[in-house]
């Protein structure tokens, strides 16, 4: 009966210092060895609400929570126990490079915007809406078909796929 005292205990300290060693690695955290080299592609992700800085000079002092939300969309956050704040936040991460984070917070008084914070604040002496824009024209090349190897082939031997 003590043997198997002794053998349990053994078992039982041995089974704590095997668990305590062996840490599994988080996946998410750990990348492969080829992923930090320079020629592998990184796929660009963007995570939130994007707003752009045409969307912004829309924005006024005095606005509805209603009118904000049509013309940003609904917030990425929203406290419960803060519910005249509401932020929208943007992450880029392109590649190898460090991720970008545009922040931008939105306060409210009496469902009434009273104050902007961010990223980038409007700019309301940007210009008048509706005032002439310098027009950019970009001239696109004709299609050209391009035959590949194949078809260039079975048309030599008299062949031609159908189209």
């Amino acid at each position: 009966m003590r043997k198997i005292v002794i053998l349990l205990i053994i078992l039982t300290i041995a089974a704590q210092f095997g668990c305590a060693r062996n840490k599994k690695p988080d996946p998410y955290k750990e990348a492969s060895a080829l992923s930090s080299l320079p020629f592998v592609y990184k796929m660009p992700v963007q995570q939130g609400n994007i707003v752009t800085k045409d969307m912004l000079d829309e924005l006024e002092i005095g606005m509805t929570k209603a009118q904000v939300r049509f013309l940003l969309g609904t917030p990425l956050l929203t406290d419960m126990f803060h519910s005249d704040r509401w932020d929208y936040t943007y992450t880029m991460k392109r590649g190898h490079k460090p991720m970008e984070k545009k922040p931008l917070t939105l306060f409210f008084q009496d469902d009434a915007l009273v104050r902007v914070q961010g990223f980038v604040p409007p700019d309301p002496d940007q210009g008048i809406p509706g005032e002439d824009q310098p027009q950019v024209v970009v001239k696109v090349p004709d299609y050209e078909e391009r035959r590949g190897i194949i078809e260039r082939t079975l048309g030599v031997v008299g062949l031609e796929p159908e189209d």
